[in-house]
């Protein structure tokens, strides 16, 4: 464990806003030395500093301590992570330079994919480097992945986990704290086992339930490169999650929950790809979003909801149906989120004129290229 003392003075000065991307250096850190940093973990640790505050670094370390760490074997390897990135201390890893003629470089991939151009030849000094295939994997963009890749990134998929945020339910729960309705039931049967003398008086509160989850997949044909990976996150949501309604966008609507729902995920997809008659068609983005929020939004499935959109924003229909349909969703919606393909491209602009008109009354703008891209729609989902 690190002495105690406060975060060196650039972190300070960063305050919470900068904190997030602090943390993501020290999370991409963890997983370089070979822990496994779920989603789930991440955001439990920015749960955990914001109780404890940034200002003491003792308190970050026992925070990433409790929620990142789940082997005592990690410890180590946790502490170097913790040193090298808070106290940026470049020797805690032996990052010198080595002769290249010198060493036989010997590779250790934990996920058993063997890199190219690997052989077996052992003789002299060898260099021993850890990395991981999938974190390579990770970051490349969906266009360019092969079917092969792409299997090992569904898998991944399945790690994804989706949390809340949660809303405030009509039911009534057992209260810990003196105040809500009196809870006549509990209270009489108390009073019972203490000799029909009511010592205590017992209350209930409102619960909490995770708000609903709709995802708005875009099929059209110029969605194609990345459709087949994101139609794969759409079906991890329905399976890891309550309460979550899947649609795809092209020339109509079309709900895709009950197909989504199964947990083998060739099955899903398959039964999804039968009932999606426009895959790989045309787009009326506007006219798609209008039909969801005639039929299922304005009715219930939208409010209180987090509603995500993933699509590259091309649309052949007018831009003022599109932006007045968008007006309408964030209305009721909790929070609209607008997954974005295209933004993680060199110089790009929202000048599609679908894209240009739905900005407007958009929360969260964000990638969806790669699986990093889906693991930050992840934690947004789950923020």
């Amino acid at each position: 464990m690190p002495e105690a003392g406060s975060l060196s003075p650039e972190s300070a000065e960063a305050g919470a806003a900068g904190f997030e991307r602090h943390a993501a250096g020290f999370f991409r850190t963890l997983r370089v030395l070979g822990l496994n940093v779920p989603v789930g973990s991440t955001v439990s640790f920015l749960q955990a500093v914001g109780e404890v505050g940034i200002a003491v670094e003792d308190d970050v370390y026992w925070a990433g301590r409790a929620t990142l760490v789940h082997r005592p074997e990690d410890i180590e390897l946790f502490d170097q992570a913790f040193r090298m990135w808070w106290h940026r201390d470049p020797h805690v890893l032996d990052l010198r330079p080595v002769a290249a003629e010198s060493v036989t470089l010997g590779v250790d991939d934990p996920d058993g994919i063997p890199p190219d151009g690997a052989t077996g030849d052992d003789s002299g000094p060898v260099l021993s480097v850890r990395y991981s295939s999938t974190e390579v994997l990770a970051e490349k963009d969906f266009s360019l992945c092969t079917d092969e890749e792409m299997a090992v990134l569904h898998r991944l998929m399945d790690r994804l986990r989706f949390a809340g945020p949660y809303r405030r339910s009509r039911r009534l729960t057992p209260s810990k704290r003196s105040r809500g309705a009196p809870d006549l039931r509990r209270t009489v049967r108390a009073a019972i086992r203490s000799g029909g003398e009511p010592m205590e008086r017992l209350y209930r509160e409102p619960g909490q339930r995770p708000r609903r989850l709709v995802l708005l997949l875009d099929v059209s044909g110029s969605m194609e490169a990345y459709a087949r990976g994101l139609i794969r996150f759409v079906h991890a949501a329905i399976v890891g999650r309550r309460r979550v309604e899947a649609f795809t966008l092209g020339t109509r609507l079309t709900r895709v929950t009950r197909e989504l729902s199964s947990r083998d995920p060739d099955a899903a997809l398959r039964a999804a790809s039968g009932a999606v008659e426009d895959w790989s068609g045309g787009t009326r983005l506007g006219d798609g979003i209008q039909a969801f929020n005639d039929e299922w939004g304005a009715r219930g499935m939208a409010r209180g909801a987090v509603v995500v959109v993933l699509s590259d924003g091309w649309d052949r229909g007018e831009p003022h149906v599109m932006a007045e349909q968008m007006e309408r969703l964030q209305r009721v919606a909790f929070r609209t989120v607008w997954v974005n393909p295209l933004k993680a491209s060199p110089g790009y602009a929202p000048l599609a004129q679908g894209m240009a008109a739905a900005l407007p009354f958009v929360d969260e703008f964000i990638e969806g290229h790669n699986y990093d891209s889906l693991e930050a729609l992840a934690a947004a989902i789950s923020a």
